[in-house]
């Protein structure tokens, strides 16, 4: 997949694209399946298909200092996108030129002329152009103006009835029910990190620690999580259950937000290398105790119950692939999805401008 940070000069194979439009924090399901249109149009009319996104997300623009609501952090998002399949990705700069861009504007400059658009397919919701007066209403019509295809996608919801949306995977993350929002997104939540020293406390507990900065995340529920850890080796992705504390650590005087992941059965030294920590099931919230003989005790509890959810579980496991992406052939290196998923990729990034 090539990574494009304009819209301008674009070389000739990643012009005529059917490109998806929208913000796509998390990559949910309803996104996979505008993208997955996307897909198909593409293939219907044989040219390449294409993402065209924002970076940053607008509302980090318009509403900056605010706590970060990422599902899904730009170096994330594009290693999702990048696993469904796309030819190409089109990562726009948001700021004071593209937020003062009327809607006209937006279709004519951006993907009329910069992308050479052969047909745009957007989610029902999409808002774009100043003031957020463009929608997919208005995009349709413009289109038909210019000469631009255009495809709607209707809203898609769960078996229960859910809407998919970044919001709703919000409130389920920060109520402590990522099952919930593992439903929306069609696989468990992650955050991924760089393993960082910590103080060695959980080792001295008998539960040594891999602990990660949540960065630019979303902050979830505060409290205990089994949890499911995917350690990059290389040539594959290992997968590891185990239990997650996300918090301050109040018994200990803890003041920043990290999450320590306690890894089942294992005892590898991963300092300084990229963890992915899936969230499967929320176990209990925060608390201070007493001291370490109550916190160890209770360790041990949530330990086991953590084995006993992860044992039970059938949901969709960590690494599965988007709804909208090609099969997935195995090869010398694993999955095609999962390869794509790891740190170490990097996509080609053109810089002409």
């Amino acid at each position: 997949m090539r990574l494009f940070r304009h819209h301008t000069e674009i070389p000739v194979e990643a012009r005529h694209a059917v490109v998806a439009l929208g913000n796509f924090d998390g990559v949910h399901r309803g996104h996979q399946a505008v993208i997955g249109r996307a897909q198909a149009k593409a293939r219907e009319l044989g040219t390449n298909s294409a993402v065209l996104t924002f970076e940053p997300h607008p509302r980090e623009f318009f509403k900056p200092g605010q706590p970060s609501f990422r599902l899904t952090p730009l170096r994330i998002k594009v290693r999702q996108l990048e696993a469904m399949g796309l030819d190409d990705l089109f990562v726009l700069p948001f700021g004071p030129r593209l937020a003062q861009m009327s809607a006209e504007a937006f279709v004519i400059e951006v993907l009329i002329e910069g992308l050479a658009a052969q047909h745009v397919v957007a989610g029902y919701d999409f808002v774009f152009g100043r003031e957020r007066r463009g929608n997919a209403a208005l995009l349709v019509d413009l289109g038909q103006m210019h000469g631009l295809g255009v495809t709607s996608v209707e809203a898609a919801a769960s078996d229960g009835g859910e809407v998919f949306s970044s919001t709703k995977v919000r409130e389920h993350l920060t109520s402590g029910r990522p099952m919930s929002a593992t439903a929306l997104l069609g696989r468990p939540w992650e955050i991924e990190g760089r393993v960082e020293h910590g103080d060695q406390r959980g080792r001295q507990l008998g539960f040594p620690t891999a602990n990660i900065a949540i960065g630019d995340y979303l902050e979830p529920m505060l409290g205990v999580y089994a949890v499911k850890a995917g350690i990059d080796m290389g040539s594959a992705t290992r997968w590891v259950d185990g239990v997650a504390n996300l918090g301050r650590r109040p018994t200990v005087g803890g003041t920043r937000v990290q999450l320590e992941v306690h890894l089942f059965d294992m005892s590898a030294d991963l300092y300084g290398r990229h963890l992915r920590v899936a969230f499967i099931d929320f176990l209990r919230p925060e608390k201070k105790f007493s001291g370490l003989p109550e916190l160890k005790a209770q360790i041990a509890a949530d330990s086991a119950r953590a084995r006993e959810i992860l044992q039970a579980y059938a949901g969709p496991q960590p690494g599965t692939s988007p709804t909208g992406a090609p099969p997935s052939p195995k090869g010398p290196e694993g999955d095609a999805y999962d390869r794509a998923l790891r740190p170490k990729i990097r996509p080609k990034i053109s810089t002409n401008h």
